[in-house]
């Protein structure tokens, strides 16, 4: 996959250092992977949440920390769309970032 706005999630790791080595593993992760549905993303990460508008949760650090991307399947193109702590999702909607 090719993962748009790797600059969003240095810029919340710089902010954040106890995500760094977490967030640099899934980057590494995703960019390797090839998922072309939503239950290979499940297959790989058993706590990711898929959510309407084509939105995946990761859960970052112990689920401290959430990441959205909104994943393009056809594509093979994943865009950041979120990256907070856990209290900063829950005012968000998952659905429309």
């Amino acid at each position: 996959m090719r993962v748009i706005k790797k600059k969003t999630l240095r810029e919340f790791w710089e902010r954040n250092p106890d995500a760094k080595q977490a967030l640099l593993a899934w980057y590494a992760e995703a960019e390797h992977a090839a998922w072309l549905t939503p239950a290979e993303i499940k297959a790989q990460y058993g706590n990711a949440s898929i959510v309407a508008g084509n939105r995946v949760v990761f859960n970052i650090c112990g689920n401290k920390h959430r990441l959205v991307v909104k994943v393009h399947y056809n594509t093979g193109v994943m865009y950041v769309r979120f990256i907070g702590t856990h209290a900063e999702y829950d005012r968000i909607d998952v659905t429309t970032v």
